[in-house]
């Protein structure tokens, strides 16, 4: 089997951040590109309800410019996005006398309780980077009864239509950043492995709830066979 060389390479643009330059395809084989939850909840950026820490306007400048380039290079580009109805069952507020991050058993699933976010047709529910970069955007957690951190099923097992899309356009092999690491990167990536797709996450690209789950994620990932590459210092 040929393999794809992917290389990285440190391109300073006006604005001082990196881009990657690779080559999307070989004998046959492409490389697609999954932005992960991209989404103004999930920033400190936009005051999102659930913002994960260091995710302000620079990194999501520098996720938008990464994703650029590699559109640019002619990467198939793919998205995923959270797409909550408002009586989502891992919001607290649908849970009377809980509150935020508390852990509860739902029909036997062991379930955080998140502050409302990304419910569908809101602001802060949009995906930030530019849109006309995507092949699809592949809409995630729309069903009441289940979380879903995976772009590719929810925690019930119910597929998306990732997989099917991905390989209607022949991709093999996938590059996954976005937010947050050890959420819905890591399910995205290790579901996206287990669908037979050889998978790099691009660790400067992406940014984790808490630094504890965020380590053990990355290891996890790694130990599933994930190609991790750390960013370069600038």
């Amino acid at each position: 089997m040929k393999h794809i060389i992917l290389i990285i390479a440190a391109v300073f643009f006006g604005g001082g951040f990196l881009a990657f330059h690779a080559t999307p395809s070989v004998a046959g084989e492409t490389t697609g590109v999954i932005v992960v939850d991209m989404q103004g909840d999930f920033t400190t950026w936009k005051n999102g309800s659930l913002a994960v820490n260091g995710s302000d306007k620079a990194f999501v400048d520098k996720v938008k410019a990464a994703t650029r380039a590699l559109s640019e290079k002619g990467y198939l580009i793919f998205a995923t996005q959270d797409w909550h109805p408002a009586d989502h069952m891992s919001f607290f507020s649908n849970h009377p006398g809980k509150k935020p991050f508390e852990v509860i058993q739902v029909d036997g699933r062991t379930q955080v309780l998140w502050p409302p976010h990304c419910v569908q047709g809101t602001e802060n529910a949009r995906v930030l980077v530019d849109n006309n970069r995507f092949m699809a955007v592949v809409k995630k957690g729309k069903d009441p009864k289940y979380d879903s951190y995976s772009g590719f099923q929810d925690d019930g097992g119910a597929k998306t239509e990732m997989d099917s899309i991905l390989k209607r356009n022949g991709v093999q092999k996938l590059i996954v950043y976005g937010i947050a690491t050890d959420y819905c990167v890591k399910a995205t990536a290790i579901d996206a492995v287990q669908a037979g797709y050889d998978v790099t996450v691009i660790e400067e690209l992406c940014k984790g709830v808490a630094p504890d789950t965020s380590v053990k994620a990355l290891q996890e990932m790694k130990d599933k066979g994930i190609t991790l590459v750390k960013a370069l210092p600038l």
